[in-house]
């Protein structure tokens, strides 16, 4: 079996539990594609740009289908993810390229739905379900170095934001249980994992009723202005629980989130992050527009000034906090205006981090259905770029505060532009990259040979650009050393 992932990190994610799944029922896997006698996508349905570029890749395996020899077993092509779940009928339709098509909830029915595909036949499963969390399958980890992990611990979206396809593709909220969570990140920490991502569609609303004793406990308020579409629901260890048991279980290890929705954000949580050395100080509070009346229209539960007492709040809470954030361009019924209203957020919180994307009509959404996708392509392109440019100067600026400073970096491996020069990751998250040289040890004063991934080294910030640090490394040390150090 040959596996390709498209779009976001639950798809890396999905990727590796589809790849643990086949693995038990005998399938090898190969990094060749013309080894393969099936070829898996995990696709994504975000935008319009992520799903041309699945049927322009299909329409490359049906050549390499065409040209296999006789002699071996035809080559099964199947599409998962969020585009079998959303467009289930046309992909086994066209041209017939596809041979077998399975939602995110359907993972553990591919070994049946291949064979049912080697008999000839086309073999489909999009059923969404209210209790999958494949909690008891443990991902076969596949990232490179093996030095950062995402562990997923909820699937799909309550929300119903009016632009988003997800509560569509991945169907209704529903967490996993605390134990398995557990029991995964022990593991990633055994493995010598150093960094893990908690991964979920709002992940912060994380909600596990599957032990009784807590099934009656209140549901946490919301952020202070901020509304939701769904009712609060009592019961169950919310996020702050979970955030706390997995920064325990290995101090070494830093701990991320993703992605959150800036309602969810009670201060227990704020608190944690503050206090635990081991949980990296760095948000993503998605804002999606600076607009109070495109943020209406969008269903996102706040105003412009709701989310920007969070943001007060956030960097009173946890003093140095990178934030991050996602902005939609030309979203329906925008006026230059309400753009405006959006680069001048930008220039105000000053994000290190940013996710920014001209807006996609998606079917079945609400926006689909009620509203005008009325912003020509051309002033979409135009406002996005107007963004990246105000995203980019200020994320510049924000990085410059750090010159001359010391970051802990974990190092993840040579960088890709030299061989010379190794590449890593701040508490922030954003990129750093320095010499490859002999380093001391911070505990005992001798040269110590080269860092490895998987590493801390301090490093000394020399410059910084929007999406870079570069420094000097001082020495190699441990997540511990360097927090009671600070």
């Amino acid at each position: 079996v040959y596996l390709e992932t498209y779009g976001c990190q639950m798809n890396v994610n999905d990727t590796e539990i589809a790849w643990a799944i086949l693995q038990k029922n005998g399938y090898a896997r190969t990094k060749e594609l013309q080894e393969a006698d099936v070829v898996l996508l995990v696709t994504c349905s975000v935008r319009e740009k992520a799903e041309q570029a699945i049927w322009n890749r299909l329409q490359h395996l049906k050549a390499l289908k065409a040209r296999r020899p006789q002699a071996r077993a035809p080559l099964r092509i199947g599409i998962l993810g969020c585009m079998a779940e959303r467009l289930k009928e046309e992909i086994l339709h066209r041209e017939k390229l596809v041979d077998v098509v399975a939602g995110p909830d359907a993972y553990r029915d591919l070994p049946r739905l291949l064979a049912v595909a080697e008999s000839g036949q086309q073999a489909a499963n999009v059923l969404l379900s209210l209790d999958e969390t494949y909690a008891d399958i443990l991902p076969v980890q596949t990232s490179a170095g093996g030095t950062t992990a995402f562990v997923s611990i909820m699937r799909g979206c309550d929300n119903m934001c009016s632009y988003c396809i997800v509560p569509f593709t991945r169907g209704r909220e529903r967490s996993r249980p605390i134990a398995s969570i557990l029991q995964e990140v022990r593991m990633l920490s055994d493995q010598g994992v150093k960094e893990v991502t908690l991964l979920g569609q709002n992940v912060n609303s994380f909600r596990d009723l599957s032990e009784v004793q807590f099934q009656s406990v209140a549901a946490p308020g919301l952020s202070r202005g901020f509304s939701t579409v769904y009712k609060a629901k009592p019961g169950g260890l919310r996020f702050s629980h979970l955030l706390d048991q997995v920064s325990r279980i290995d101090p070494e290890m830093r701990i991320r989130f993703t992605s959150p929705h800036p309602k969810d954000f009670p201060d227990e949580v704020l608190q944690l992050i503050q206090e635990r050395h081991n949980i990296c100080k760095q948000l993503h509070l998605p804002a999606q527009s600076g607009s109070t009346r495109v943020l209406e229209a969008m269903r996102r539960g706040y105003t412009r000034e709701a989310y920007l007492e969070l943001v007060h709040h956030v960097r009173d809470s946890v003093p140095g906090v990178s934030l991050s954030s996602d902005f939609i361009a030309g979203f329906c019924g925008e006026t230059e205006e309400d753009h405006q209203q959006t680069v001048s957020l930008l220039r105000e919180v000053r994000y290190n981090v940013g996710f920014l994307f001209a807006y996609s009509m998606r079917q079945k959404t609400r926006a689909y259905h009620r509203l005008q996708d009325d912003v020509p392509a051309e002033v979409k392109k135009r406002r996005l770029e107007q963004l990246i440019a105000t995203f980019r100067e200020e994320a510049a600026r924000a990085n410059a505060v750090l010159v001359g400073q010391a970051q802990l970096v974990l190092v993840e491996g040579p960088s890709k532009r030299s061989a010379s020069e190794l590449c890593g990751r701040n508490d922030g998250n954003i990129k750093v990259i320095f010499p490859d040289t002999e380093l001391e040890d911070a505990a005992e004063c001798r040269a110590l040979g080269r860092a490895q991934p998987g590493d801390y080294v301090m490093v000394k910030v020399t410059s910084a650009s929007s999406q870079t640090l570069r420094g000097v490394p001082l020495c190699r040390t441990t997540l511990s050393r360097a927090a009671a150090s600070h």
